[in-house]
């Protein structure tokens, strides 16, 4: 197992939701000799490195290297924070023949089944009033606090043909037992005061809470072949850019986004349909026209999981497009622009992991399958920058655990590194 993994493993243990992935992504760049901006004050930077978070689950990092923009370009690699998971309601408490459960709103495209019978967590974010303040407090309770437990077979005998799941009746977590009135409000503020010791947090008046799997990530097979653990789409890319990003030079401008509500539209202040890149990038070079210059020398990656064939199921790939775990990153393609990849993104790319000697794979979706989609062609229509798609390759896209290989995350670390250290420009193409 490669030292890329073991860290990775560290970091998603930790980071249950975007707000805490966000959380250890600043502090790594801390260490890492980053100065964290607000967005809030007036920018006057040098040659450095830099961050600044929106929301508290979106960040962009950036190298502001030694050369001006306009001779490098500016090498961009985007991926996303959030995962498909379950969403604590408003108003969530359900008493039920004396059992307490907590209403959840599905949030992405969840494969539901693999929710059962599972260790469930609780994190994300509180928010508190405390006198005339507000103030956020992050919470990972440290325990397993809920399950959603199976309807036992000899009450569904027809379960393993065919199962249906409706998440208004089905899913609401079991948390306890008890005929008290409890509240939303009174139950988080106990278990606050018992996890961290604190009883004047305040009065809750919002959060954005998710249940997540406790069960840890791990590596597993019999040769350490895969990465098997929640969250890997696409914490996995975002902890990739992270580490390429600091692997960076300090000669081109580098920038690293990741941005919060991928997997329900990018649609927000925070996400890639939102102005969060595209403000960065206009304080950091100001004049219009430098700015649109720079964009056309300028190359994004998106980085998102593809999908890997699964040999049970190979029928629902094209049979010249099934990439295999820990056979190198996944170039995405597809014609209506669900990617972003044409054929100058997809040969600068390849270019970059033939002169790597790093394996690479092409992907494209059945054509009676539609294919998800990610922030590439929504930040390339945003800044209109180049752009291309890849990932590597999954299992279990969206379950409550999904599985990558070992040497994927080397291979894609390895390929991201040199695109950041790259001495030509990305998006300049010698015609002939």
């Amino acid at each position: 197992m490669n030292s890329i993994n073991q860290e990775f493993l560290n970091f998603l243990q930790h980071s249950p939701t975007p707000f805490h992935a966000v959380t250890n992504m600043a502090s790594k760049l801390i260490d890492n000799n980053f100065q964290k901006l607000e967005e809030r004050d007036s920018w006057d930077i040098q040659p450095g490195r830099y961050y600044v978070t929106r929301n508290q689950s979106s960040i962009v990092a950036f190298v502001l290297g030694e050369k001006i923009p306009l001779e490098t370009g500016i090498r961009l690699v985007g991926a996303h924070t959030d995962s498909p998971c379950l969403r604590v309601k408003p108003n969530p408490v359900i008493r039920k023949h004396s059992y307490l459960q907590l209403g959840v709103e599905v949030y992405g495209g969840v494969l539901l089944n693999p929710w059962y019978d599972r260790d469930l967590g609780l994190a994300g974010r509180v928010t508190l009033a405390k006198g005339s303040a507000i103030h956020n407090l992050l919470i990972n309770f440290n325990s397993s606090v809920g399950v959603i437990p199976s309807l036992a077979i000899h009450l569904d005998r027809g379960v393993n043909d065919s199962r249906s799941i409706n998440p208004q009746q089905h899913i609401p977590p079991i948390l306890m037992q008890a005929d008290d009135e409890e509240t939303i409000e009174s139950i988080l503020l106990d278990q606050i005061h018992k996890e961290y010791g604190d009883s004047e947090n305040g009065r809750i008046l919002g959060y954005e809470l998710s249940f997540y799997d406790r069960n840890p990530p791990a590596i597993i097979g019999l040769q350490d072949e895969f990465i098997a653990g929640a969250r890997l789409d696409n914490l996995l890319s975002c902890y990739i850019g992270l580490q390429s990003l600091i692997d960076a030079g300090d000669q081109s401008l580098c920038i690293l986004v990741c941005n919060d509500h991928e997997e329900v539209g990018s649609t927000s202040a925070s996400g890639a349909l939102g102005p969060f890149l595209k403000s960065v990038i206009e304080r950091l070079i100001p004049d219009t026209e430098t700015r649109h210059r720079v964009i056309d020398r300028s190359l994004l990656i998106s980085t998102d999981n593809a999908h890997g064939i699964h040999p049970n199921y190979d029928d629902r790939h094209d049979a010249n497009h099934g990439p295999i775990l820990n056979q190198g990153p996944v170039i995405k393609i597809n014609a209506n622009q669900r990617y972003a990849t044409n054929s100058e993104t997809e040969a600068f790319f390849a270019n970059i992991c033939e002169q790597q000697e790093i394996p690479f794979q092409k992907f494209i979706n059945r054509s009676d399958l539609m294919c998800g989609s990610t922030i590439g062609p929504l930040t390339a229509s945003e800044i209109g920058v180049k752009t291309l798609d890849v990932g590597v390759p999954t299992f279990a896209m969206h379950s409550i655990r999904e599985l990558a290989g070992t040497r994927d995350s080397d291979y894609l670390l390895r390929a991201l590194t040199a695109f950041f250290s790259a001495t030509e420009v990305p998006g300049a193409l010698s015609w002939v």
